[in-house]
């Protein structure tokens, strides 16, 4: 490819670039550059918004550049707080490095495992002296920490900000030092972390960082970022039926902002939206399993769904107790699908003729229902469950 070819094949679905003259300039200096990515295991799960970034990542590993994942072992036990509005719960050591170890396996569906440099930047944090921390602080002001969008916001609404999580910036800015990162990934909220990096490495006299910011992906609900916290995620390592069946709950709206996000294509202009969907979460579970995991899957929710054959169909379990029938589709959601309703919600999926018990309608939100063992609750139109 052309130097040109090659430039704006990596400025394809970026957010921003700084500097673009700056990733020519490397571009052209014939030698693989280090491309950062860091990720802080601060849970087990990576999910489908971290593959936009591995995604942009792998394809510079195709481009010939070398990756460096930095599994963020230390700075995992304080939690970036970009996009935070409170302080993230500590995890201890050994929980951040049981996450790590599956966040290596995942990251690998997308990451070529040759031209992946994995580092853990405990290695070098935790042979700082007291001493050295207090010098690297010295570099920053805490007014420069405190422009920050998310915490002048939490200063604004009187929310606690502690002090370590002002070192989390000044942390992940030394990582760029430590590994000689020559470009930095991140989401849109990572500009000033990633920014606090490239002035370490100018004060280090080393060439500066590009920052090279992606898009962040909404979550099922369509609202906040896609989180394992929020519940509003689709996981990478998550089973076949339960990604499509995910997929498959999205809004039309929210459809056509995944398609160039995930697929890299726009949303087909004269597709039907449940075909489109279908399409979408079938090339979604084909790249995290299989074709022919993808191909029955689809076929299952044919059957399940669109053939409207519920009882022939391997459906996930569900037990209830005697209730109103508002509160169990309220907790058939969270429990089996990890999805959050509220009871306005479910008041107004039942009303709507959603929500069916044995292909009978339920119309009245607050009719007390005994369920037996056997029978179908649907609750809408791509979720539905047996009762054991």
């Amino acid at each position: 490819m052309q130097p040109e070819d090659v430039f704006a094949s990596l400025q394809s679905g970026a957010a921003q670039i700084i500097s673009e003259h700056e990733l020519r300039g490397k571009l052209a200096l014939g030698r693989p550059l280090r491309v950062k990515l860091g990720v802080d295991p601060t849970s087990a799960d990576l999910h489908l918004g971290h593959t936009i970034i591995l995604r942009k990542l792998r394809e510079f590993q195709d481009l010939g550049h070398q990756a460096v994942l930095i599994i963020g072992d230390f700075t995992g036990m304080i939690g970036d707080p970009s996009g935070r509005s409170a302080t993230r719960p500590h995890l201890s050591s050994e929980e951040v490095r049981a996450n790590a170890e599956t966040y290596r396996e995942q990251a690998f569906k997308v990451l070529d495992a040759g031209r992946t440099e994995i580092v853990f930047n405990g290695d070098w944090f935790r042979q700082m002296r007291y001493e050295d921390v207090i010098r690297l602080n010295s570099r920053v002001t805490l007014q420069q920490m405190l422009q920050r969008e998310d915490f002048s916001e939490r200063l604004t609404k009187q929310h606690p900000i502690h002090a370590h999580e002002i070192q989390y910036p000044i942390m992940q800015g030394w990582d760029s030092v430590m590994v000689k990162a020559d470009v930095e990934l991140g989401g849109t909220d990572q500009l000033f972390n990633i920014l606090v990096g490239r002035d370490f490495q100018r004060e280090e006299g080393m060439p500066q960082q590009v920052v090279f910011l992606l898009p962040i992906l909404e979550g099922l609900d369509g609202g906040k970022k896609m989180s394992k916290s929020l519940g509003n995620f689709v996981g990478v390592n998550e089973p076949a039926p339960t990604m499509f069946g995910k997929l498959m709950s999205i809004s039309d709206e929210l459809m056509a902002r995944y398609y160039p996000m995930l697929l890299r294509r726009p949303l087909p202009g004269d597709a039907h939206p449940l075909q489109a969907k279908k399409q979408l979460a079938f090339e979604i579970v084909q790249t995290y399993h299989s074709t022919d995991a993808a191909t029955r899957t689809l076929e299952e929710w044919n059957v399940r769904f669109s053939e409207k054959r519920l009882g022939d169909t391997d459906l996930p379990e569900f037990t209830a107790r005697p209730d109103e029938i508002q509160s169990l589709v309220v907790a058939a959601y969270l429990e089996v699908f990890q999805l959050t309703k509220s009871r306005g919600e479910a008041a107004r999926l039942i009303k709507q003729g959603s929500v069916q018990l044995d292909g009978a309608k339920l119309v009245d939100p607050k009719t007390i229902v005994t369920l037996r063992a056997g029978q179908i609750l649907r609750l809408d139109k791509t979720h539905a469950v047996r009762v054991n």
